[in-house]
């Protein structure tokens, strides 16, 4: 970047959008990102020391690909060229590798090249790019919303290291509107503006970790908002739901509102009231609860309310849970919804988890009670003396795979656990131990 490079990038941020005004100057401005920009972490070290090689920045929008460009431009003593994917064509390429020679040659200094939106150039485009960035003519700076192992050439993968930006956090977000309402030098503070904690909250939550939505919610905010009687422009959490065109539903994700949705969703999937059950979901899907918690919730339910009544319950609502996972939202969404109907729909048991609680009671009851000596473990020297795996039957030489033995503690003998009932799966098992107390009782070897 030349003298002329900067002062038009100057006078273009005092008219460009407050997003852009707010970009940091230097990494230690930088808000989130600690899994690549911590202390020591490989692009922090790399940056700091102006040591950077080829790199490709990818992660949803607003996540700060742009920004970190912006910071590199910033910090390096090489010449920083941007171009743009979207509308940048096979001359453009050519001018900056040709500047990028020419001071090369006459000054020694690299050329670093950033490509927004790197996924939208062609296969040859991109192949143009290659052989520059082998020989060191170029850095190349890639920024993409997209896949880059599906979206970018194999050969400038390989020669280029790739960095996952996440989805900022909302109390990173929080921190980046309280910097966009009070900042005189680059924000919004000479408008005097204040905002409430409950709408920054909830611009920081339902921006789904989008730092250029929730600063340009606090932009239009400011600017179309008249000063109250104290003079001051009051940024409330309805100004702020019309200034991002989303309901700010009640839901507070630490208060009893939480609770009290959540509360509803189980009840509701328990009680086999699918719409009930969806209803609660879009109910916290849409206010930005954590996807993860709604799926262990799910999962939750599968085991405890349906049971053995349809055991595939508990593996559906556990796919749904790692598929939620692996995708990501909003996508996300579908499988959740998929597991809670199937939950509220399937026939409910809650025998073997009534059947464990009546177990641990046994166990804090009953001091430390025998293991029968025919069920101790025999493979060890000695087993034998001690008459540990005598006379036990194993159950695949009898008929039916089944034998009648004594398998609780002496102390135990008699009592049950598992009463299995007459919904869905469970019956089946009820009618299989009916069957073999009925073998047992014809005394069947």
């Amino acid at each position: 970047m030349d003298l002329f490079d900067y002062a038009r990038e100057i006078n273009r941020d005092s008219s460009s959008p407050l997003a852009v005004r707010m970009r940091p100057e230097t990494l230690d401005e930088v808000v989130g990102q600690e899994h690549i920009l911590g202390k020591d972490k490989l692009l922090s070290r790399a940056i700091r020391a102006d040591k950077l090689s080829s790199v490709i920045f990818y992660g949803p929008p607003g996540t700060g690909k742009t920004t970190l460009a912006h910071v590199i431009a910033r910090t390096t003593s090489s010449d920083f060229r941007q171009i743009n994917a979207t509308t940048a064509g096979k001359k453009d390429m050519q001018d900056a590798v040709e500047d990028a020679h020419r001071l090369l040659a006459s000054q020694g200094r690299r050329t670093i090249l950033f490509v927004d939106e790197i996924h939208r150039f062609n296969k040859a485009q991109q192949d143009y790019l290659l052989p520059y960035v082998e020989d060191g003519t170029i850095i190349l700076i890639g920024a993409t919303t997209e896949n880059p192992y599906f979206e970018v050439n194999g050969a400038l993968i390989s020669r280029s290291v790739i960095f996952e930006l996440r989805p900022l956090s909302p109390e990173n977000i929080a921190v980046l509107i309280e910097r966009a309402v009070y900042d005189e030098k680059k924000g919004m503070g000479a408008y005097r503006a204040v905002i409430d904690d409950d709408a920054r909250d909830f611009l920081a939550d339902i921006c789904g970790g989008d730092a250029r939505a929730a600063i340009n919610a606090v932009e239009l905010a400011v600017i179309t908002t008249p000063p109250s009687e104290d003079g001051r422009i009051h940024i409330t959490a309805q100004v702020a739901e019309e200034c991002i065109q989303r309901r700010n539903v009640r839901y507070d994700k630490t208060g009893d509102n939480h609770y009290d949705v959540i509360s509803a969703f189980i009840k509701s999937m328990r009680g086999s009231d699918p719409d009930a059950a969806l209803y609660y979901l879009a109910r916290m899907i849409y206010a930005g609860e954590d996807p993860v918690f709604i799926a262990r919730r799910i999962m939750i339910c599968a085991a405890e309310d349906v049971g053995m009544a349809d055991p595939q319950a508990l593996v559906v609502a556990t796919a749904a849970s790692l598929t939620c996972e692996r995708i990501g939202m909003p996508e996300g969404q579908i499988p959740l919804a998929e597991a809670a109907v199937y939950v509220a729909t399937a026939p409910k048991s809650n025998a073997s988890y009534m059947g464990l609680m009546a177990a641990m009671k046994a166990v804090k009851e009953v001091d430390m009670a025998s293991v029968p000596p025919h069920l101790k473990d025999a493979h060890y020297g000695g087993a034998g003396k001690l008459g540990h795996g005598l006379d036990y039957k194993y159950a695949h030489d009898f008929p039916g795979h089944y034998v009648k033995q004594q398998y609780l503690p002496d102390e135990l003998v008699g009592r049950k656990f598992f009463e299995p009932g007459v919904n869905g799966y469970e019956n089946t098992i009820r009618r299989y131990m009916e069957f073999c107390e009925k073998m047992a009782g014809n005394g069947e070897k």
